[in-house]
């Protein structure tokens, strides 16, 4: 199938245009913050619904909170290429992790509107990939793909509504949340694009690469334990200061994942009572953990577990351990690798540039109902999480001219192949 032709650059910019309209959606004044079950999520999901309409899908909300689009194919009831990303953010975010790859995805559908494909084209803008707001990611994407833990209802965020009630306050019914599953019959495949989240296409002068697999991640809460006491009545040889001992944590955390290939991140810590003459009694902090394999990454931890419990018995302390997050290796399918890599050779790219995923993406979720390819855009000096996210509107041409080649490219194998 051959694409038309279109202005790339005026889709681009419409694209991010969209992606700047979606910031007003937003729970604080002065930074980017859309969480899961909000209604700042409402109103996102209503402003991409719109966009959806326009490119000729129709729409509806999920039982988990996703927004969805859909097209049927040639046949009815055929199954369906999905196109997506996410909608929801982290705190203090920029305006194109996760948005900019639902508001492509729909640029492509409305180029192909006109275009018969053998199966529907659906669009989802998956709802709470970052774990934000509950401290368990990819809750909307893994709802879709029918592996809900009932044990994440007891969840709460930090003003200590539950997951459960969370529902009900959006207009969700718990008890249906089943209802979003998807069978992998209904599904071809699953397309992400996403920005890089890393430095290695600006580094290579490249707009585009293809995934070739996404990182396993792991996620813990751990809570070091002293004994709080006067900071000027206490000598040292009676401290348990447990700051002391998180602080000696996290730099073994890190020495241990930088002699290694694996990625580890303490992301927040708190202290208690957190008084500035106390010693401290309790800190409580994160860690995320991720590796290009399962076996790495769980190597990894069982040797930070050890180190982190040396290091509090030798001060006195004592530490508990979480786990809020687990997540495999996602490898990308390698006849979507192929089709990707072949699509962004259309922009002009001669030798395209293959990549692994250090960031998780809702393509992990979906990884276990249908196969998976992901395409990235190059962003600014790799910044993500962060108001400084930065897109060129060529390379952002580029990834739509390359997606919308790409479900061409599906079309051509899925017909091949019947």
């Amino acid at each position: 199938m051959t694409p038309p032709r279109h202005d790339a650059r005026n889709g681009a910019a419409e694209v991010l245009a969209r992606c700047a309209e979606l910031d007003a959606f937003t729970a604080a004044p002065d930074r980017l913050e859309r969480v899961y079950l909000t209604p700042e999520h409402a109103g996102a999901n209503r402003a991409t619904a719109a966009w959806m309409e326009r490119a000729g899908l129709t729409t509806w909300v999920d039982a988990a909170g996703n927004q969805w689009g859909r097209r049927e194919g040639s046949t009815p009831d055929a199954p369906a290429l999905v196109l997506g990303s996410h909608l929801d953010t982290v705190p203090d975010a920029g305006s194109y992790d996760g948005m900019l790859g639902v508001l492509m995805a729909i640029a492509v559908a409305e180029r192909l509107q006109e275009t018969p494909l053998p199966f529907a084209l659906e669009v989802v803008g998956f709802s709470d990939e970052e774990g934000a707001r509950f401290g368990k990611a990819l809750l909307g994407s893994q709802a879709v793909a029918g592996t809900w833990d009932p044990a994440w209802w007891e969840l709460r965020d930090q003003s200590g509504v539950s997951l459960r009630e969370a529902f009900t306050g959006f207009g969700l019914d718990p008890e249906r949340v089943g209802e979003a599953a998807r069978r992998p019959e209904q599904v071809v495949a699953y397309l992400e694009a996403h920005i890089e989240q890393g430095p290695e296409l600006e580094a290579a002068d490249r707009s585009l690469g293809y995934v070739t697999t996404i990182a396993g991640a792991r996620r813990f809460h751990l809570r070091v334990l002293g004994e709080a006491r006067h900071a000027g009545g206490t000598p040292y040889p009676r401290r348990r200061d447990a700051l002391v001992g998180a602080g000696e944590a996290i730099v073994a955390i890190e020495r241990l994942a930088r002699a290694s290939d694996c990625i580890a991140t303490v992301g927040q810590i708190e202290v208690r009572p957190g008084a500035v003459n106390v010693i401290a009694g309790q800190a409580d902090l994160s860690l995320d953990l991720r590796a290009a394999t399962d076996d790495e990454r769980d190597a990894m931890w069982d040797r930070m577990r050890a180190e982190i419990e040396r290091i509090c018995a030798q001060r006195g302390l004592t530490v508990e351990v979480s786990e809020q997050h687990r997540a495999s290796v996602a490898p990308c399918a390698s006849w979507l690798q192929e089709v990707i890599r072949t699509a962004i050779t259309t922009t002009g790219d001669s030798e395209p540039m293959a990549l692994w995923s250090r960031a998780g993406h809702d393509a992990m979720a979906v990884a276990s109902i249908a196969d998976i390819g992901m395409l990235f855009v190059r962003c600014r000096d790799g910044i993500s999480h962060h108001p400084a996210e930065e897109v060129r509107e060529i390379d952002v041409a580029h990834g739509i001219d390359a997606l919308e080649r790409a479900v061409l490219g599906v079309a051509e194998v899925w017909h091949a192949d019947r």
